[in-house]
Parts: structure tokens; sequence; C-alpha cells
């Protein structure tokens, strides 16, 4: 079996962990128990090694088609052939009071008579630990011989064979038979009280109804509805139930270039993605999954102590064993190497994940809950230290490897920080040292004197550098500086002639910008893309930005999802989906709308007289 596109997937999950189901049937990648646990299936990293839960129908022309059913995280796969036509309903069971993992596969036959082929081979702990198998009825249990001692059962409402250790079992369906599939951990309790039959009818209903509700809360009502619950289903589905904590994105190893050495793992809570994403949920009206960050993000500032020592990733339980190590048995994703797992950026100094958190903190308490003293208490700290730290060199927002440099980006955020503090301090009222103020204002300054490139009338990516940056584009969206401000016009201008293709944008070219410590090239980033379109519509290009916008939504996959880059031809590269890239389409969305509302309404008050 080949290797499908990275866009040839969907995503199911039950705010525990994700399986990614390929339009073929195909589960190729899932974690367990946890987002960061080691994969239990990854043919997509290795098509022979990795491991994979397949379902497919024996036809001999077939053609294929995915769907959600609405507002839900609920997968529909269908087969559609002159010989008949078949689906599968893939979900994991997620409710209120639902703790247990499980996946359920529901395949349907809904005309003709058609024989199915279903292959479950488990690869445990990175495909690099052997199992053993044994059945009982019509659940086989396989038992991992690694020290992660995972033991899936697998149970059926058909007979199953056992081959070498895997299962693979043909079966036939007629008109409106159906086949019950549920892989669970051995503990299952709830599955256990009722028959297989039984227990996917029971949350197929539970769980359908868990998303629409959720889904109901959302404040949007604008002209994008569809797309944004889209978006933020997909952030909701990397939100851990038990510590509140956010997914960069579900998957490690996937490249940003096939054949080339950028194979990131994502699968952890960065301090920046979070904290947009916690942003981006706050602005829908999901102040519950804010609230969740918030005291995660309150628990981390007590258990790190001192300051300065706020970590830019942690795991999903807040811990930090996330050293990076290769797979080298992994061929990876179209023979891209290495695989890695952990991260090696994770002590990397980035300065501007200070102006991030406190941005997201001063919303949160703005628009959801006070903040705790305690918590301000902590923040307090963080910002002394960055009022003694702000002018250091970093790594910035994109975690180069070829050195520590003066990144404009990380100077606007440590400026945020320092201003979102005492708006906050201002706002309950918090007492605050008298210098912060004299600190912000020598920060802001600091950006003019030390990136701005008067040849080129734009600001650059890095003190002395002459390349400018797509991060360069949050400017005027934390109100840095005007959105029509000259400086910040000429600055776009540039930007549009370096990194801009149509309506695609590159982070930076990194054959021209400072050495990343990387070889190799990369795809457009999309969260820039949606960056741009904020850009476009604050500054007053409402219509080129609509129509970049909605240019840029027919790069979704088939299902709406984004995985971090675009390559040439319109593929998705890197991990998938990405919370990044949701968040912004969020974003640009509420932002567009709030524009043509604007325009539309002062067009009516000008007809009006």
């Amino acid at each position: 079996m080949n290797y499908q596109p990275i866009e040839n997937y969907g995503i199911i999950g039950d705010l525990n962990t994700v399986a990614l189901v390929g339009l073929n049937g195909s589960i190729d990648f899932m974690c367990f128990p946890d987002f960061d646990s080691p994969s239990v299936f990854g043919a997509i990293l290795d098509k022979e090694k990795g491991g994979r839960f397949s379902i497919h129908p024996v036809l001999q022309e077939c053609h294929n088609k995915q769907m959600y059913l609405p507002d839900t995280n609920i997968l529909l796969t269908r087969f559609l052939s002159s010989e008949g036509v078949a689906e599968i309903t893939d979900y994991m069971p997620v409710a209120e009071n639902c703790e247990d993992n499980s996946l359920v596969r529901r395949v349907s036959c809904i005309r003709g008579e058609i024989k199915f082929l279903l292959k479950c081979q488990p690869r445990f702990n990175y495909a690099q630990s052997g199992h053993e198998v044994d059945r009982k009825e019509n659940e086989v249990y396989f038992r991992s011989k690694g020290e992660d001692g995972v033991v899936l059962k697998l149970k059926s409402s058909i007979p199953l064979r056992i081959s070498e250790g895997d299962v693979i079992t043909e079966f036939s369906l007629k008109a409106g038979e159906k086949a019950d599939f549920v892989l669970e951990d051995l503990d299952n309790i709830e599955s256990a009280k009722v028959s297989v039959e039984k227990f996917a009818e029971n949350t197929l209903y539970a769980t359908m109804n868990y998303w629409k509700a959720w889904v109901a809360k959302s404040r949007y009502k604008g002209r994008w509805r569809d797309v944004v619950n889209r978006s933020a289903l997909v952030l909701k589905l990397l939100t851990s139930r038990k510590y509140g904590s956010i997914a960069a994105a579900p998957t490690f190893g996937l490249p940003e270039w096939i054949g080339g050495e950028r194979n990131w793992d994502y699968r952890y809570t960065w301090i920046r993605d979070a904290s947009f994403s916690m942003y981006a949920m706050l602005r829908l009206g999901y102040t519950k999954e804010a609230a969740r960050f918030v005291s995660w993000i309150e628990k981390k500032c007590q258990d790190i102590g001192s300051a300065g020592y706020l970590g830019l990733m942690y795991k999903m339980d807040g811990s930090v064993d996330l050293a990076e190590k290769t797979l080298p048995h992994l061929e990876g994703y179209r023979h891209s190497r290495p695989v890695r797992i952990g991260n090696g950026a994770h002590d990397q100094l980035q300065l501007d994940i200070y102006g991030e958190l406190l941005d997201a903190v001063y919303l949160f308490n703005k628009y959801g809950e006070p903040i705790s003293y305690d918590l301000w208490q902590s923040l307090i700290q963080q910002i002394n230290w960055l009022c003694e730290n702000w002018n250091q060199p970093d790594e910035g927002i994109w975690e180069v490897r070829g050195g520590q440099r003066h990144f404009l980006y990380s100077r606007m955020m440590c400026w945020v920080a320092v201003d979102r503090a005492i708006r906050l301090g201002k706002m309950r009222p918090f007492p605050f040292p008298d210098h912060w103020e004299k600190v912000r204002d020598k920060i802001y300054q600091s950006v003019f004197d030390d990136f701005w490139d008067e040849e080129k009338q734009c600001f650059v990516q890095s003190k002395g550098s002459k390349t400018v940056d797509g991060a360069t584009l949050l400017m005027p969206l934390i109100r840095f500086l005007g959105a029509r401000d000259p400086r910040w016009v000429s600055t776009l201008k540039v930007i549009e002639e370096e990194l801009v293709s149509d309506s695609l944008v590159y982070r930076y070219r990194p054959e021209v910008a400072a050495a990343d410590g990387l070889e190799g090239e990369e795809g457009t980033f999309s969260m820039c893309t949606f960056w741009y379109v904020e850009c476009l519509a604050r500054g007053g290009q409402i219509q080129k930005a609509r129509l970049y916008f909605e240019k840029m939504l027919g790069y979704a996959n088939h299902l709406g999802l984004y995985a971090e880059q675009l390559g040439f031809r319109g593929e998705h590269l890197g991990n998938f989906p990405q919370a990044f890239t949701h968040l912004g389409l969020i974003s640009a969305a509420l932002s567009l709308d709030q524009q043509l509302d604007d325009q539309r309404n002062k067009e009516l008050n000008d007809n009006a007289l």
C-alpha cells in the first residue's frame, strides 16, 4: 500500500488522542492512549513497518469520498462502485462522563453485496516493540512486549482471524447489514457492559450529540460559519480533556518538504500556539476551554518557581521530558528522514512566548474571568525578569538552529508582554512596579532603532539583516503599529514582493535569510496567509482580503483541514492538522466579518443621508 497524500486524511479523536483516517479507509496514524504517547499505528511514516488498521471493500473499481457529519468529528468514508456502495463510520466516543479510550468503526453495506478485507496491525512503541496476540471468541488482545505495557482489545460483531500476530479477516455484507469493530484499552468499563453492536449504537448518538451541543455554544454567526466551526472542532480535538493543554498538532515526523530533514514532533503544548488557540476559543465564546488553559498556565508558573524559566513547550501533562531522538528504523513519509520524536527546540530561548502568554491572559481577564491574585504574583516575577532580559538574542518564533539573533518578532512580543501586563494591572487594579512603563517604551523605540531599514523602507527580520519575515505580519494585529501607518504600508509592500505568491505566503526565504541551520526547501506557511488576509482587511483593502481569504479556503483538504504548509502543487506538507493554521483562519474570518459589516453599515448610513 503506497503513501497517500497528507491531505487525503481526516481526523477523529476523543480529547485524549486522535487517529488519522485515510480516504482508502485505513487508519495510518494513532498514538495511544494520549496525544504524546508512542504510536501504535504509524503507516504514514513507514508503509511497511509502521502499522495500520485498514478496512476496505474488495471492488474492481471504486470512487472514495469522505465527509464529517455536520458539526461533529464523526467521519464517514464512502466507497462508490457500480458493484455496490459501502460506508465506514469512524469516531472516538466522547461525552461529558466518558473517560475511556475507544475507537469505533462501523461498516455498512448500502447497496449490493460486498466483500471487505480488514487488517488490524498494531506496531507498538513507534514500531520498536513486538507484541503477543490471543483471542477470546470475538475479542482479540494485542499485548505489547515493550516497557510501554500497552494492551489493546479489538472487539467485533463478526468472527476474527489471526494471522502472524495480526488480525486479517474477510467478511461480506448485504444491503442493510452492518459490522461493528471497537478498538480500546483493556480496562474499558463502559463497553464491557453491552454488546459491540449496542456499544456502537449508543456511543454514536452520544458522541454526535456531544459535538453538536459543543458547536452550538459558538457565538460566531458570520459569513463563513461552516469553515470556522470546522476549525473550532479541530482546536477542540487538540485540547486535552485531562489537562486543558492544547497540542500544536497531533502528529510527528511529517515533512515540510518531501525528502527533506525538516520533520518535527508537534504533539506538545507550545506556549505560543496554545495562547493563540485560547484567544481564538475565547473570541468564539468557549470560555470553559480558555479557563482550563489559564489554569494549566497558572500551575506551570507555580511549578517552575523562579522567573525566566518558563519553557516554550511542554508535554501535555506539563512535564518537560522532550529530548529529541530519531527513529532510524522508520523510512519516513515518502522517504523523508529523519523521523524525530521529542523536540530539540524545547530548551531554546524564545522571548516572544511572554508576549503571547500575557496577551492571552489579559484577554481572558477582560472577556472571560478575573485571574487570581496568585497568578498575578507569578506573572510579576516573569515580567520583572523580562524587563532585564528583553534585549538578549534568541532563537525566535521559527526556532532556528543556526544560532541566536536579535529577532524583530521577539522584540515586538516583549513589548506586548510588558504592555499587556501594565494594562492588566490597571484593569483590576493590581499593583505593579513603576519601571514597567519606562521599559515598555524603551522596547518600543528599539524596534524603530534596531529593525527599520531606511534603504528598503521596511522592518527586517533581525538586527542587521536585509530580509523580511512573515511573522512581521502580526505587527498591526497586535496593535504595535496601525495598519495604515506609512512604515507599515511600505513594509507590507516589501513582504508582498519577497514572500507572497498570489494568496500564499512564505514565512521567510531560507535561501535569502540568514542560515536557519537546516538544509533544503519548505512550502508556504498557511497561517502566514491568514495573517496577510487580516492585515489587508485592517488596512482597508477589504475586497482583496476577502478574495485571498476565499482562495485560501480552496487549499483546504476535502474536509476543511490544513497541514502546516502548502507545496508548489498545493499539496499539504508538515504536521497535520495544525492548530496555528486553524486559529489563523478563525481570526481572519472574524476580522473580515467585522470589516465587511462596518463597510456595509457605512454605505447604509451614506445612502440614508
